[in-house]
């Protein structure tokens, strides 16, 4: 098994998350974990650990940079505040944004006492976050940011005529997000569009087409089109990082990203949401 093969299998499935419902998910161990996706235990536990110290190298680099520590000075945040970040498999990788943006702040901020708690299941559509918003609702979060729907984009099979959720449906389903957010907690709100994927590498990967898996842009695009229309500030992805993302950004199945694209990421939300003080 490759070194990408490892990588997209520990990011696309993360058992402990995608089976989190189950009764004694929690208390599996890490080797129990590695077993349900084929992976040896001691390679699983080695590229976890290896996941988590990318995240806190990943911030520190952003940090020696001057205009990030500003960025981060700037944000929109209390001391003590509670931040939700709410999302799929791009937000639950062990070295996602989320994380970096948690190292960042603990990092620059150490003395105003930030959580970030990450709320986010790989291969969720906007139908499942439905289902499992309430618990991050109920956190009572100061801020909460969404960043959902490049799954209600997916297809199945090789000449595909929908998409798994349709795009009425992903609208009402964002607005219906948004709806109980202001009505059940009274945290502010920040989205993230998803954003484009590489078309010609997702036909071409093993794991995708193992499963008849296909994204269209047109249709992430749609998508992305709703978040922006919800009336909320909004970190646009879809546009900055172009339509397909640069190789750099992302791994080889055109849809996950490496850590440069994580830091990107990090950098979008930093811009944008910092621009909510001026």
């Amino acid at each position: 098994m490759s070194n990408e093969q490892i990588q997209w299998l520990m990011k696309a499935l993360q058992p402990e998350k995608t089976l989190g419902s189950l009764p004694g998910i929690a208390t599996l161990a890490e080797d129990d974990l590695a077993a349900l996706i084929g992976i040896d235990p001691d390679l699983y536990r080695s590229k976890r650990k290896a996941m988590r110290q990318n995240a806190k190298d990943a911030a520190a680099a952003l940090l020696d940079e001057p205009s990030i520590g500003k960025l981060v000075d700037q944000l929109p945040l209390h001391k003590g505040a509670q931040i939700v970040v709410f999302g799929d498999s791009l937000t639950a990788d062990p070295q996602s944004w989320a994380v970096i943006l948690a190292e960042l702040l603990a990092a620059r901020r150490p003395d105003d006492a930030l959580s970030v708690t990450i709320n986010a299941v790989p291969g969720e559509t906007t139908a499942h976050g439905l289902v499992r918003l309430g618990e991050s609702l109920s956190r009572q979060p100061d801020w909460l940011i969404f960043f959902m729907g490049i799954n209600d984009a997916r297809t199945q099979g090789p000449k595909p005529t929908k998409t798994i959720v349709g795009h009425e449906e992903t609208a009402r389903n964002l607005a219906e997000m948004r709806s109980r957010a202001v009505g059940e907690c009274k945290a502010q709100r920040l989205w993230i569009t998803p954003p484009a994927v590489n078309e010609e590498q997702m036909a071409a990967h093993w794991g995708l087409t193992r499963f008849g898996v296909r994204f269209r842009n047109a249709d992430v695009a749609q998508v992305a089109n709703h978040v922006r229309g919800l009336g909320d500030p909004v970190i646009d992805l879809f546009s900055a990082l172009g339509a397909p993302p640069a190789q750099e950004l992302l791994m080889d199945d055109g849809l996950h990203l490496l850590l440069e694209g994580q830091k990107r990421i990090a950098r979008e939300v930093l811009r944008g949401w910092s621009a909510l003080c001026s």
